[in-house]
């Protein structure tokens, strides 16, 4: 019985096409949580696919109404052993965008795995099938090996509403705090740095959108007629934004900007090199904040970003000046941002430079910035193993530039958080032809054994360590 046993069984399980059969099964289920009309499919995969699985393996399975009405289901499942002195909680999610059929290749298609080369294409296979997938197997084999017996307790949480904003999330954990406790999270979604490089995060930036609106007039004049005597709302609005953000991306208002970029995060963003893949856009070295490498722009500061503008009609326009305009906004902001009062501190901005007749409301919920500190015990340990387990340097990064529902975990329930993400930057996610990379595939059953291998052997130290705040 030994560590390098459950690697490798780890990778024959890859293979033997196991991994693949697995997961061509879940990706053929269309758990679209965009469509209501998929209910049903969504209640599938978890009660065929996730309970079965689960109960093989020794968890007890529960399924938690969401709190929110008509929101989907929830899956607890919880692996006790007797006097475990810790606990682990993980995390996925089942459901996965539209598939959008007719947008993708000739011969592929959402519902159905096809491999071409080291690309395992398929809805959901980077986004999250495949990453929890590759997570249970790993716990699996370990458990093989083992024969039965973790060393530890073993929850799992996976929700199928992650892509409509986990509706209850927030909810479901509030109210099942007790069941939920666990001295580490450790989970797996979103890209690594690179294809070939292991990668830890540690949290993400948050996010929050807004809306911007000049409403001057109930309808257009003519722009001959009226020309150079009505203030036109699409300029007024492009000097607003203008106001907020200069021509080379620097957000100009102070109270959207973090306190300060640490230097631990800083320090660790060193090694990281963002882009530079073959179907990566090319970075503006120019853009953002100036006197910060690209990777601190992306996961250590805030960005300001116009995702969508509107003033006429701009399929068919016509001579006429507008009655209005108006523009959806996003600020991305990392840990030590003023979050809860981003939106007064627009108006205060827009007020003082002359834009008192723009509109500025939040649209949607905010979610938090979240980052555990990089000098946490289980970060180092999270780095030892795999790299142990990879013979590569894993990247660290505090943060993931995106936004996930971290601050639930590290909130709500006050866990340490550690994501090991299996797809990579150019995975297609959300997009047509969404694949896995078979190489990522193959290494994250390694990887992921090594790592719940090790917390059988040294996770009770760090775990008492921490708790008693050494």
């Amino acid at each position: 019985m030994s560590r390098d046993q459950a690697l490798q069984r780890a990778t024959d399980y890859f293979d033997s096409g196991e991994l693949r059969q697995t997961l061509a099964q879940r990706v053929a289920l269309a758990t679209e949580s965009q469509e209501p009309a998929q209910a049903p499919v969504m209640s599938a995969y978890l009660h065929a696919h996730m309970v079965p699985l689960l109960e093989s393996l020794g968890f007890v399975c529960q399924i938690w109404p969401n709190p929110v009405a008509g929101g989907p289901p929830f899956l607890f499942a919880e692996r006790s052993e007797a006097d475990a002195p810790f606990a682990v909680l993980s995390y996925g999610h089942g459901d996965v965008v539209r598939g959008y059929a007719a947008q993708w290749n000739p011969g592929l298609e959402p519902w159905a795995l096809v491999v071409d080369g080291d690309r395992w294409y398929g809805r959901g296979t980077a986004d999250n099938k495949g990453q929890h997938s590759i997570n249970l197997a790993a716990l699996q084999q370990v458990l093989a090996v083992r024969q039965g017996r973790l060393g530890y307790s073993f929850k799992l949480l996976l929700e199928m509403g992650e892509e409509v904003g986990s509706p209850g999330l927030r909810e479901v954990c509030e109210l099942h705090r007790e069941a939920l406790r666990a001295d580490l999270f450790l989970a797996s979604d979103g890209p690594r740095v690179a294809a070939q490089r292991p990668t830890l995060f540690l949290g993400s930036r948050g996010g929050v959108n807004f809306d911007l609106r000049i409403h001057l007039r109930p309808a257009g004049h003519h722009s001959g007629n009226w020309g150079g005597l009505l203030r036109n709302p699409g300029v007024r609005l492009a000097h607003a934004i203008a106001s907020l953000v200069d021509a080379q991306g620097r957000i100009l208002v102070p109270g959207l900007l973090p306190a300060s970029l640490p230097d631990n995060v800083r320090q660790a963003l060193q090694t990281i090199d963002v882009g530079g893949g073959a179907d990566d856009p090319q970075i503006d070295v120019d853009w953002g904040e100036p006197g910060l490498s690209p990777a601190e722009r992306v996961i250590g500061w805030n960005c300001l970003e116009v995702l969508a503008f509107k003033t006429g009609n701009p399929e068919a326009p016509v001579n006429t000046i507008p009655g209005h305009a108006s523009a959806h906004c996003q600020v991305r902001y990392v840990v030590g941002s003023d979050s809860a009062n981003f939106m007064q501190h627009l108006r205060a901005h827009l007020d003082t430079h002359g834009f008192s007749d723009v509109q500025v409301e939040q649209s949607g919920p905010l979610m938090e910035a979240t980052r555990l500190d990089p000098d946490n015990p289980w970060v180092q340990w999270a780095l030892a193993s795999m790299e142990r387990s990879t013979g590569k340097a894993p990247a660290l990064l505090p943060n993931l530039g995106g936004t996930l529902p971290n601050d639930v975990f590290s909130m709500v329930l006050g866990q340490p958080t550690l994501w090991v993400p299996h797809s990579y930057p150019a995975c297609a996610q959300h997009a047509p032809n969404e694949h896995l990379l078979a190489s990522v595939a193959r290494e994250a059953l390694a990887l992921m054994a090594g790592l719940f291998w090790d917390l059988g052997e040294q996770g009770a130290q760090i775990a008492l360590a921490c708790r008693a705040g050494r």
